[in-house]
């Protein structure tokens, strides 16, 4: 591995780590006083969740493409999922920011919620890096390293993704 890759990977560990604590502090922290409700954040519920699946669309749009040997659609296609995953996060910080706490589970499938939203939260924490590792492989023409670590990558992402339109869906 070049020094190159080691500064970048170092980056994309410690940018990962940060926004891990920073969505944990966000839900579970401290707010300032007179901070929830200043914005009316009630749609991004459903925007979060939209943005979810228009990146599950995304991700198997760029799986079939990439099947097909379309590599310049497939980096375009990945382009906007990465997007549409990071207009998600900045949407969903926004959520947390002006909204006390995470919302609770009121629904008949206790086990069930609790199941998703545990595998949900914990695989959103490591497709993190694994997602910028991936996309810096594929950028820099790493095809090897980057077709191993998207074929784990792939199917993590998609869970990631579909199981935030779930959550939304027990929850509201």
């Amino acid at each position: 591995m070049g020094k190159n890759d080691q500064f970048w990977l170092r980056i994309i560990y410690i940018l990962s780590a940060i926004l891990t604590f920073a969505v944990a502090f966000l839900i579970l922290g401290p707010r300032p006083e007179g901070l929830e409700g200043d914005v009316d954040v009630s749609g991004l519920p459903k925007v979060n969740a939209m943005l979810n699946g228009f990146t599950t669309l995304l991700l198997i749009v760029a799986y079939v493409l990439i099947q097909k040997q379309k590599i310049e659609w497939h980096k375009k296609v990945m382009l906007l999922s990465f997007g549409t995953s990071s207009a998600f996060l900045v949407s969903y910080v926004i959520y947390h920011w002006f909204k006390s706490g995470p919302k609770l589970y009121t629904g008949d499938y206790t086990g069930y919620y609790y199941f998703i939203l545990f595998s949900h939260i914990v695989l959103a924490t490591v497709i993190i890096p694994m997602a910028l590792i991936t996309l810096y492989r594929g950028w820099n023409n790493q095809l090897s390293k980057h077709k191993t670590i998207a074929r784990i990558t792939l199917p993590l992402w998609l869970y990631v993704s579909v199981t935030g339109v779930i959550i939304y869906q027990m929850l509201y």
